[in-house]
């Protein structure tokens, strides 16, 4: 019965289209295809009416929040597969660089999900879309192939097709990290503040700042609280950096 679905999918459905587009992505046609259109319908999306099929009710928070618990499981068991003698904290740090933000927008960019994205939603796209379109991605295949295939592809379409894991062991971004780690070593006290909570597009914006000691370092404005407060730590790093240097030459 799912093969007879698929092969309507791809060829007779009024979402032939988008099962087209999927089959390269996925490696599959999904008999499904109302659960795999969801995977692109963005929270801000203001016209849940498809032409092409009945009213879609949810948008893509569930599927994204299954995937995104998938995602940090079968990381974490391909890299403990992929080094045996690797402790606990080098996984760790090897798993956050993986499954953050940053990483699984470039990688649902890459994988052309930007496209699936202009489709479905009547908002102004942002990275943050694609990484949050690649975990709801993850979630519909789970549910409609089961574990062992959404790990095969995980880790064939997702991780071997799009990261340089070697590249990504030398590869520390994290600028909240270094900027904490940089405090704790003189001392200072860190602290991050929400100056602005805004609407763009339907979605919500925040400004926000980082604080070392009180001042100021750093400002930013992002759709995601988090992805604010690493660019705010970049630019406070970045000032230290100044910072430094002109003491040094002026001492």
């Amino acid at each position: 019965m799912t093969l007879i679905k698929s092969y309507y999918n791809f060829f007779f459905s009024p979402r032939r289209s988008l099962a087209k587009k999927l089959k390269p992505i996925l490696g599959f046609v999904p008999s499904n295809m109302a659960l795999f259109q969801q995977a692109f319908f963005h929270k801000s999306n203001n016209n849940n009416q498809d032409s092409t099929g009945p009213k879609v009710h949810q948008n893509n928070e569930r599927l994204e929040y299954l995937g995104d618990a998938l995602l940090s499981t079968i990381v974490a068991e391909y890299l403990f597969k992929k080094y045996p003698n690797s402790d606990e904290g080098f996984l760790t740090k090897m798993r956050a660089k993986i499954v953050k933000r940053k990483t699984l927008n470039d990688i649902g960019d890459r994988m052309g999900l930007d496209m699936l994205l202009l489709e479905y939603n009547s908002t102004k796209l942002s990275k943050s879309m694609m990484g949050n379109a690649l975990e709801a991605l993850v979630g519909a295949v789970y549910l409609e192939k089961g574990y062992d295939i959404t790990r095969r592809f995980v880790v064939n379409r997702i991780l071997r097709a799009y990261l340089d894991i070697h590249k990504l062991e030398k590869k520390d971004d994290n600028f909240k990290s270094q900027l904490l780690e940089w405090c704790q070593k003189n001392g200072l006290e860190i602290s991050y503040e929400v100056l602005d909570r805004f609407k763009v597009d339907k979605r919500d914006r925040f400004k926000v700042a980082v604080l070392v000691d009180g001042a100021k370092m750093g400002e930013a404005e992002e759709f995601n609280k988090k992805s604010a407060e690493q660019i705010a730590s970049r630019i406070a790093l970045s000032r230290i950096h100044s910072e430094e240097i002109s003491a040094g030459q002026n001492g």
